[in-house]
């Protein structure tokens, strides 16, 4: 695609060669003194000029140090065209200018299309008078127009890939997003019914009733995690905190864990009830896989200004996960929301995870309450 769009370009301004059709006549009408140096030297000046064109669409062409003398070498040849023969040979000028603008940019074009201009300004006036305002006219529009149009294309053609960088960018970031909601949905549902099964299994001897029942909810919680991983693949899952809390009251007694959960403050938005919402998903899960604890506590604080959750058990495990998943998947989602989450052990004996967001606007007024 970048090489139709350099070749594009050169076919634009290799046609402007056809402005020294009247120096070609002169030649071929025999009005021209000494018509084998003139002829040699329109050779050598469309041969520059083909040239520098096709190094102006090659940055690293354009940007060669050979080019600056092979754009010299080209005002060198225009001069001595002019001075030699002036009249149509005179329309040089403006090719040279045209040349300049598609190979110099930045802050050096001024400076250059001054000189230029002045030199075709000089050379023409020795035969043109006051008519050589035209040719420097042309000469000065035609190196700043060209190199406006260049720019401007050039522009066109960076926004284009940022555009195309940045749609593969989102593209990696919703697969980021998706895989961690699987490790989310997967992981927490996966440890329900290893601890549901273990329920069952403990309690069959003694009471076959009570056991069916943990039978049951592993049959519910299945079917659930199937709806769940649906919604995680259209991408309307939403974590709700008041559902996350009242499965991990669930959970954690399934394992034999005392949950203790308490909600203080204004109602939370849906924005950040959802990410509080994975974290209490999270770090439930890892209390239940890796603690060993007995006790855990589960404490919503919001206030008009920040939303803070704690998340604590007396145990002696390890709550952390590697890399890019889990704990620290959900803090940099948090981070994302202005957020901050943290964990590590708690300043007595267990585990500790503390997530914080900037209150938003809940859509209903109302108190939490303790459950």
């Amino acid at each position: 695609m970048r090489r139709t769009s350099e070749i594009r370009g050169v076919h634009t301004l290799l046609p402007w060669l056809l402005v020294g059709m009247g120096a070609i006549s002169n030649i071929i009408q025999g009005e021209t003194p000494n018509p084998w140096t003139g002829g040699l030297g329109l050779l050598v000046f469309n041969s520059l000029y083909v040239t520098l064109v096709f190094r102006a669409f090659v940055t690293r062409a354009r940007e060669h140090p050979g080019t600056r003398w092979c754009l010299a070498a080209l005002g060198a040849v225009t001069c001595a065209l002019g001075l030699a023969y002036g009249d149509n040979w005179l329309l040089f000028f403006p090719l040279w200018g045209l040349a300049a603008g598609a190979v110099v940019r930045g802050r050096a074009l001024a400076p250059v299309m001054v000189v230029i201009t002045a030199l075709a300004g000089v050379v023409a006036a020795r035969d043109e008078g006051w008519d050589a305002l035209g040719i420097v006219y042309g000469t000065f529009l035609s190196g700043m127009v060209t190199a406006a149009i260049l720019a401007l294309s050039e522009t066109v053609k960076e926004l284009h890939e940022t555009r195309q960088e940045l749609a593969r960018a989102a593209v990696d970031h919703e697969r980021l997003r998706f895989s961690r909601d699987l490790h989310d949905l997967l992981g927490h549902t996966l440890s329900v019914i290893v601890v549901k099964a273990e329920a069952a299994r403990r309690i069959a001897p003694r009471d076959m009733e009570a056991a069916l029942g943990q039978v049951s909810d592993i049959e519910s919680v299945g079917r659930q995690a199937l709806t769940e991983i649906r919604e995680a693949v259209t991408g309307y899952r939403e974590a709700s905190l008041a559902a996350e809390l009242d499965r991990a009251r669930g959970v954690l007694t399934a394992a034999g864990i005392e949950p203790l959960i308490r909600e203080s403050g204004p109602p939370l938005s849906p924005q950040s009830a959802a990410l509080l919402g994975w974290v209490v998903r999270e770090a439930v899960t890892n209390a239940i896989r890796h603690s060993r604890a007995t006790r855990c506590e589960i404490e919503v604080r919001s206030s008009a200004e920040r939303v803070r959750l704690v998340i604590t058990d007396d145990g002696s495990g390890v709550g952390s996960t590697p890399a890019g998943s889990g704990l620290t998947g959900l803090a940099e989602r948090l981070a994302a929301a202005g957020g901050t989450l943290s964990s590590g052990p708690a300043p007595d004996r267990g585990f500790r995870v503390t997530a914080e967001l900037p209150a938003e606007p809940a859509e209903a007024e109302g108190n939490g309450e303790c459950r």
